[in-house]
């Protein structure tokens, strides 16, 4: 394992992180708590020191799992949590006013709520779960960060970045009052690169990059024959013939750098940490064989350049979370 400066924080985090949406239950099926608890040891045991998780992963479940191993793990281990929008909408929507998202208290009450469901008494990092640029400057977010750093409550906070939207957080970066942004950031999304990531590291800003596989897009493992249930969150994410258009989009990526379908995840996890300005990857990983295999990924290295230029080639603007 090797481990990155997060931003000013001071804190090293590993390159690796552990994405703790799939262990919540309720979106990601197929899991159980017995074996998301074993893969989470298990990535501890190989280095890994940072899991981010949220009071909204069913509903403090993933919380409850990650703090009973992180309170079992003898060392330091660094969470990262977030502030669910008080109504419940992801990404934030234009025009909706502040207060119907993060109203002071409700920001405050979360953040308890989360400290009870881990069992700890301060978050390392602590993030608002969406952001919309329009509430730059109401003060009721600025004060619940900054009561939530004083009071201890958490040591760090920043802001989850809505679903392909880097550049909403160029002001709030400005403002010199969050320590971490959250992006999405993968071989298909390469946009943070244009702006986010050179104010990042002129600010000194961690970044913690999600969704590194496109939710499972860039395993190679996707094709229009994939079955999801019904009730599972990829089921709405790869619906009508989006699995085609991700099968056929790989195997253009596959076909360019003259690699095989089991080679697909090095390449998409490599991607994202071949950037200086990233300071951890999490994606998810419910079992010990993809713990394994993830967290050998630091000990292999950026990506050669030549690789990288032909990557860019392969950037595409597409948004299926949007329904």
């Amino acid at each position: 394992m090797r481990y990155r400066k997060l931003g000013r924080t001071g804190f090293h985090f590993s390159e690796m992180g552990y994405g703790a949406w799939g262990i919540g239950g309720t979106q990601w099926l197929g899991g159980d708590d017995r074996e998301s608890l074993l893969s989470l040891r298990h990535a501890i045991e190989l280095g890994l020191n940072f899991i981010d998780t949220a009071l909204a992963y069913g509903d403090g479940h993933s919380e409850q799992l990650v703090g009973e191993v992180v309170r079992d793990a003898g060392h330091k281990i660094y969470v990262a949590s977030k502030v669910p929008p008080k109504n419940q909408l992801w990404p934030a929507r234009p025009g909706v006013p502040i207060s119907e998202v993060f109203p002071y208290d409700y920001v405050m009450a979360s953040t308890e709520l989360s400290l009870k469901n881990l069992g700890i008494e301060t978050i390392d990092v602590q993030q608002l779960h969406v952001w919309n640029p329009e509430w730059i400057a109401r003060d009721e977010w600025k004060r619940a960060l900054e009561d939530i750093k004083r009071s201890g409550k958490a040591q760090a906070v920043g802001i989850s970045i809505n679903d392909h939207q880097p550049d909403t957080a160029l002001e709030i970066i400005e403002t010199g009052l969050i320590d971490t942004v959250q992006v999405i950031y993968n071989v298909f999304d390469q946009t943070p690169q244009a702006n986010l990531f050179p104010l990042a590291v002129k600010r000194d800003i961690g970044v913690i990059a999600r969704c590194p596989l496109d939710e499972g897009a860039l395993t190679g493992k996707i094709d229009q024959y994939t079955q999801f249930e019904p009730t599972d969150f990829r089921a709405g994410y790869f619906k009508g013939d989006r699995k085609k258009q991700v099968a056929e989009k790989v195997a253009a990526i596959q076909h360019d750098l003259h690699i095989q379908n089991g080679t697909m995840p090095e390449v998409a996890l490599r991607f994202c940490l071949s950037a200086p300005a990233v300071s951890t990857v999490i994606p998810g990983m419910r079992t010990r064989a993809n713990v394994d295999f993830n967290c050998s990924i630091p000990g292999k290295g950026p990506l050669p350049d030549k690789v990288l230029t032909i990557l860019a080639k392969h950037a595409w603007e597409h948004n299926f979370y949007d329904d």
